[in-house]
């Protein structure tokens, strides 16, 4: 496919007051990190949190593809309970750019693929701390789910999630449908909880306390979790971030510890710790 010119908008529009990034750096960071982000994305039905007026104004959530979208950008036409919706899909550099044109700052895909939307080839457990739960809390429970589902015959990778927590996902050789992938993911983390009261299943938040959330809830048909490599609508405009796992023992690691500004340099320094993640996929074992 060839190149294509995507034409930014008011690109000194600033999305991020306090960082003072703008839309022309957003569509920048797009456009570099699209080599490492683009395998993680491509085909995948998008979610996208968009902010018209940057982050300190109202935000929106964008499904369906807007009229106004021009040809090229893909798209999937897919069921809901109502009916269908015609989703984006990110499967070139250019729509990582001309979304950020429209002032889509956080991209969401789902755990599976528009081929065969059913049928996930992703398993996520997202480790999200309550206020006062520490992060060296987190870093060790990502660990421990690592081993949890190593031992069941999976290979465990970890996203820095650019905002609170750490996301912890095992790529999964398509055959199960959501409810078999969700039912295994959730006897998982009961496991968890019973060994270790730092961590809760409690979906009210004004019941968990200062625990840690096990969030199984991803693992769901339209369910989504945030893309690696897209940015969270949050200051300084962090990063979801793909971690080696060794990293998970760092006590520097920091959920939001990379930003538009700094990812760069990363991925230049050491490449993406995911690619060849689909290569890793193994059946689900129940």
């Amino acid at each position: 496919m060839r190149a294509r010119d995507v034409r930014i908008s008011n690109p000194d529009k600033v999305l991020f007051p306090e960082a003072g990034v703008t839309k022309r750096e957003l569509a920048a960071h797009y456009e570099r990190v699209a080599p490492a982000m683009l395998p993680h994305v491509r085909g995948r039905p998008l979610t996208i949190h968009a902010f018209p007026n940057g982050i300190g104004g109202e935000g929106f959530i964008m499904k369906s593809i807007p009229r106004h979208f021009p040809d090229w950008v893909a798209r999937a036409r897919l069921s809901k309970r109502d009916g269908t919706v015609t989703h984006v899909l990110a499967d070139d550099a250019a729509t990582l750019v001309y979304l950020a044109g429209q002032n889509a700052i956080a991209l969401h895909v789902w755990p599976a693929r528009a081929d065969e939307p059913r049928r996930p080839d992703r398993l996520i457990l997202d480790f999200d701390p309550s206020p006062g739960a520490r992060f060296a809390d987190v870093r060790a429970a990502a660990r421990a789910a690592g081993e949890r589902l190593r031992d069941a015959g999976l290979v465990p990778f970890a996203l820095a999630s650019g905002s609170r927590g750490v996301h912890v996902v095992a790529p999964l050789r398509r055959g199960p449908g959501f409810q078999d992938v969700h039912r295994f993911a959730r006897a998982l983390a009961e496991a968890m909880v019973a060994d270790d009261r730092r961590l809760t299943l409690e979906w009210h938040v004004a019941e968990r306390g200062t625990r840690i959330y096990v969030d199984v809830n991803r693992n769901a048909y339209a369910q989504h979790a945030i893309a690696p490599y897209a940015v969270r609508a949050r200051e300084p405009a962090p990063v979801a971030t793909p971690l080696r796992w060794e990293e998970l023992s760092d006590r520097r690691l920091r959920p939001d510890r990379w930003t538009v500004r700094t990812i760069g340099r990363r991925l230049e320094a050491e490449g993406d710790p995911w690619k060849g993640i689909g290569r890793r996929a193994r059946a689900l074992m129940s």
